[in-house]
């Protein structure tokens, strides 16, 4: 399984809005067939896997990260080929949180007699689809909001600047963060202070996250840089308009309700699920930032703590309420912690008070 699960990872950055899948097929012992799912319309793993086993796929062991799938989708049911190619037993990772699937793939392959295990290395194929899980769980993306800051948790000087406050280390690894999102999310007042592109050049994925921009009075020029770096979405409150589709060059705007005077991010997240978005990475100043915090809508954060100060007049990580007690600060759980060039990476889980 192990193994498996490093197959699927060759989807990492291509399967949106599928989930990453990875298949080994194993016969006395010995590996006859391998497969990856790479892209969403191409074969998934199972039938790779099977193609590479051939005949020898009969009264195998087979074992794949995600329940084999049941129904007709962008390809035909796996489970039908899995029953086809007569294999013994089938090891399942995790069941698929899809309600299309969600079990009835082990219960057709457990009607013609293939013996089925769930659960093995289960952690570790979740983490894998985080955002596949969350939209199919909780009808939103994964969001992971990515932050440089100085050791003395700011992320741009008083009159706005920001560049650079990490070095080329920390400025690749957020290329490797941006490659794996289906979407980047970030405000109007980072696209007015910075101007930036949020593009992937790193990598060659064969596309580029859509970019979401909050704007609610809809303040973004026509020169901004992401309105030309892949698709772009808008999302603005108060009064529907007729947009000038040249001031936007052909950016979608989405009127969306409101929430405290501004775009409502809950309503945004669930609407961008709809839209097949698994993943965002969140790139935005404190104000955005804060609410997302607020509404307990960030599910990792990735932060970036470079070797400087930029004393107390600077921007902080999040625009938030004062808190009167300890007991109200927002707590986190250490994930992973490491070390890039001359800064210091630390992402964290968020860590909510249940409401229940």
């Amino acid at each position: 399984m192990t193994e498996a699960l490093r197959l699927a990872e060759q989807g990492l950055f291509t399967t949106t809005p599928n989930p990453r899948v990875g298949c080994l097929i194993v016969k006395n012992g010995r590996v006859v067939g391998k497969g990856a799912h790479k892209r969403a319309g191409e074969p998934h793993a199972e039938i790779l896997a099977l193609r590479e086993a051939g005949h020898e796929a009969k009264g195998s062991d087979v074992y794949v990260t995600l329940e084999p799938c049941s129904h007709f989708g962008r390809t035909p049911p796996c489970a039908d080929a899995l029953i086809k190619a007569e294999v013994k037993r089938v090891i399942v990772a995790m069941q698929d949180p899809n309600p299309k699937v969600a079990g009835s793939g082990m219960a057709r392959l457990n009607a013609y007699g293939i013996d089925t295990c769930v659960g093995l290395m289960e952690s570790e194929a979740n983490v894998l689809n985080s955002g596949f899980v969350s939209r199919m769980n909780r009808s939103r993306p994964f969001v992971r909001c990515k932050i440089a800051a100085s050791l003395d948790g700011r992320t741009a000087l008083s009159n706005s600047v920001s560049k650079w406050i990490t070095s080329e280390a920390a400025r690749e690894d957020v290329q490797y963060w941006r490659a794996r999102s289906c979407a980047i999310l970030t405000g109007i007042g980072t696209v007015i202070a910075d101007n930036p592109s949020m593009s992937v050049r790193k990598f060659d994925i064969g596309r580029q996250p859509l970019k979401v921009v909050v704007d609610s009075k809809l303040r973004i020029s026509s020169e901004a840089s992401i309105l030309s770096a892949g698709k772009t979405l808008i999302a603005y409150t108060g009064s529907k308009i007729d947009a000038d589709r040249q001031k936007f060059q052909g950016a979608e705007l989405i009127h969306a309700p409101q929430k405290d005077e501004k775009v409502d991010l809950e309503w945004l997240l669930a609407f961008l699920a709809q839209r097949e978005i698994n993943d965002i990475l969140v790139e935005a100043g404190n104000s955005l930032n804060g609410k997302l915090l607020e509404y307990s809508l960030i599910d990792e954060l990735i932060i970036y703590y470079a070797p400087l100060i930029m004393g107390q007049d600077a921007s902080s990580m999040f625009s938030t309420a004062d808190y009167s007690q300890m007991s109200q600060c927002p707590k986190v759980d250490i994930i992973d912690v490491i070390q890039l060039g001359k800064e210091i990476r630390i992402r964290a889980k968020p860590l909510y008070q249940s409401t229940v």
